[in-house]
C-alpha cells in the first residue's frame, strides 16, 4: 500500500495515537495524518499548534514518512480521497469503539464515497489512553508526572507550557492589566520557561516539571489552609524565580542569591523585597540565618518532592543523578548519601517540613523514600 491516512482532533496526540501511526507505517509507504478542525470543539491547541506537535512527535521517533494535513470544512474521508488516500486506519479499544467506528466507516463509504477504514487493536497498556483521558489528569498534585507516561515528549512539553501560561496570567491578573504590563510579563514568562532557565536542556530536575509540581503544591496548600491571598501570591512569585538561576560551577553568588537578584530586576511587582527574601530562604546551606514569615511554607513546597509516591520519587532521584552527571559515581554516591542522611535526620526530628500541613502529608513517606534511596546508593 502506498499511502494510508489517520485522522482525529489529536488534542493532544497520545502514545495510543502514536502506536496507530506506527502500525500505519508498517503497512504503507507514507502516512498522512488528517487533523480535524471542528468548529464545534474547543481544543486546547490551535490546528497549527497541533500540526507542529504531531510533526515534532513523529520526528522524535525518526519517522520521516509522516505528513500532517489540516482538514477545514470537509469530511475527513472525502478529504483523504482528494489527497490520494484510499484507506484510513483507526484504533479500536472497546466494543463501544467498534460500534461507533463501524457506523462512521459505513457513512464514509456509502454516503460520502470517501476512504475506507482499516481497524487495528492497540496493546493492553494503551487500551484506555485517549485525549480525553489525558485531559482529565490535569490538576491534582503529580498530574504532570502521570501525564508524561501517556503522551509523546513534544505534546507533554506543549501541554505543560500551556498550563504554566495559565498560572502565570492568573498571578499577574492579565484580565485587568494594561498592554504594556502584559507585554512585560510575557517577556519574563518566555525567559523563565525558556532555554536559559527552567526549560534549559541541562535542567533534569530544576526544570519545568519542578515548577509545575511546586505550583500545584502551593495551590493545594492554599485550598486546604485558607491563608491570606497576598501571602499565596508572594509564595508563588518566589517559587517562579527561586531556581531560575542554577549553575553547578559556583561563582560569586549562590544560585538562590542570583535568583533573588533576577527577581529584583524583573520589576514585575511594586514590592519586590518580600519575595526576594523568600527566595533567599530556599538556600538550604544558610537557611538558618534567613528569616521570613513564609519561610516554612516555601521550604516545605520545595521539599515536598521527597514525600511523593515511589514512582515519582524514583523519577526525581534519577533526575537528580542526571543533573549531576558531571560528578563521578563514587563521589556522587557519597555526597548524595550525606545530603539524604542530613535531610532524614531532620525528618525524624520533625524538622524537615516546618509547616504542619506539609508535615502531615509527607513526612513519613519522605523518611521511607530517603531510606530506600540510601540503601540503593550503598548497594551500588
Amino acid at each position: 500500500m502506498k499511502r494510508i491516512g489517520f485522522s482525529g482532533t489529536l488534542d493532544p496526540i497520545t502514545n495510543g495515537h502514536m502506536w496507530v501511526i506506527g502500525e500505519a507505517r508498517s503497512i504503507a509507504d507514507e502516512v498522512v495524518v488528517f487533523l480535524s478542525q471542528n468548529p464545534a470543539k474547543a481544543p486546547r491547541f490551535s490546528a497549527e499548534e497541533r500540526k507542529s506537535i504531531i510533526a515534532l512527535s513523529c520526528a522524535q521517533q525518526g519517522w520521516d514518512n509522516v505528513q500532517v494535513v489540516i482538514v477545514k470544512g470537509d469530511y475527513t474521508a472525502r478529504a483523504a480521497k482528494k489527497h490520494g488516500v484510499d484507506c484510513l486506519i483507526r484504533g479500536i479499544r472497546t466494543t463501544a469503539d467498534f460500534d461507533y467506528e463501524n457506523l462512521i466507516q459505513q457513512t464514509n463509504v456509502d454516503v460520502l464515497q470517501g476512504a475506507k477504514t482499516i481497524f487495528v487493536m492497540p496493546p493492553r497498556d494503551l487500551g484506555s489512553v485517549s485525549s480525553s483521558f489525558v485531559k482529565a489528569l490535569e490538576g491534582p498534585i503529580g498530574w504532570n508526572w502521570i501525564m508524561k507516561k501517556f503522551v509523546p515528549g513534544p505534546a507533554y512539553h506543549a501541554w505543560v507550557l500551556g498550563w504554566l501560561r495559565s498560572e502565570w496570567e492568573a498571578l499577574w491578573d492579565y484580565a485587568h492589566a494594561d498592554a504594556p504590563a502584559i507585554a512585560h510579563a510575557d517577556q519574563w514568562f518566555v525567559r523563565l520557561t525558556g532555554a536559559g532557565a527552567y526549560g534549559g536542556p541541562g535542567r533534569h530536575y530544576h526544570n519545568l516539571d519542578h515548577l509545575v509540581h511546586g505550583l500545584c503544591e502551593i495551590r493545594v496548600w492554599a485550598a486546604n489552609t485558607q491563608p491570606d491571598p497576598l501571602d499565596v501570591d508572594i509564595v508563588k512569585q518566589a517559587f517562579w524565580f527561586h531556581d531560575a538561576e542554577y549553575h553547578h560551577a559556583g561563582g560569586p553568588l549562590s544560585n538562590e542569591e542570583a535568583s533573588a537578584q533576577l527577581w529584583l530586576g524583573s520589576h514585575l511587582h511594586h514590592d519586590l523585597g518580600d519575595a526576594a527574601a523568600l527566595i533567599r530562604a530556599t538556600d538550604h546551606f544558610q537557611e538558618a540565618a534567613v528569616s521570613h514569615r513564609l519561610k516554612h511554607i516555601m521550604l516545605s513546597v520545595d521539599l515536598a518532592i521527597l514525600g511523593q509516591d515511589d514512582e515519582v520519587y524514583q523519577n526525581y532521584a534519577r533526575a537528580i543523578r542526571r543533573e549531576y552527571s558531571h560528578v563521578p559515581d563514587a563521589k556522587y554516591r557519597a555526597q548524595r548519601a550525606s545530603v539524604l542522611a542530613h535531610l532524614r535526620r531532620k525528618a525524624e526530628a520533625g524538622e524537615l517540613f516546618g509547616d504542619a500541613y506539609f508535615a502531615d502529608q509527607y513526612n513519613a513517606q519522605a523518611i521511607a523514600n530517603m531510606t530506600g534511596e540510601m540503601a540503593q546508593l550503598a548497594a551500588a
